[in-house]
């Protein structure tokens, strides 16, 4: 019934800071940003009177999925940091090329770790989670051995 995984919304409360996290950081591409408002987004949201920036992001291979920050003029909210174990979306994950450059540089740009780049037991890749202006976990993983997953296709 799915055809594909269309974006993942992520609440900000300072879009420029955010930014400067998911665009300049990561390396995601603005796709479109708009304010939007009105009886619609009212309507979809369930809340009245809404007024939210809204910046639709890909990463470079242009795939169809796509990351979208919000931040709302008209309902600000405090950054809350929510456990992982808590029920709900708790983090979105990016797979990078070279995870131990990656961290270093974020490191170097104030970003917090939970913890070093470390191997996964199975070899296949080498993960971190680090957090965004925010406080939102963000997973990054660095393939390192495609042929498990190939054969755990199979």
């Amino acid at each position: 019934m799915i055809k594909e995984v269309r974006h993942i919304g992520i609440t900000v409360t300072n879009m420029e800071r955010s930014l400067n996290f998911y665009r300049d950081l990561l390396g995601l591409t603005i796709e479109r940003n708009m304010n939007e408002s009105g009886k619609y987004i009212d309507n979809m949201l369930s809340m009245k009177d809404v007024q939210v920036n809204t910046v639709k992001m890909s990463a470079n291979d242009k795939g169809p999925t796509l990351i979208e920050l919000l931040e709302f003029k008209s309902h600000p909210q405090q950054p809350n940091q929510i456990d992982i174990s808590e029920i709900g979306a708790s983090h979105a994950a990016f797979t990078v090329d070279d995870l131990d450059k990656t961290y270093e540089e974020f490191t170097a740009a104030g970003v917090k770790f939970n913890a070093t780049p470390q191997y996964s037991p199975d070899g296949f890749a080498k993960v971190t989670f680090c957090h965004d202006p925010d406080g939102t976990q963000i997973e990054l993983v660095e393939v390192l051995n495609s042929s498990i997953l190939e054969k755990a296709k199979n």
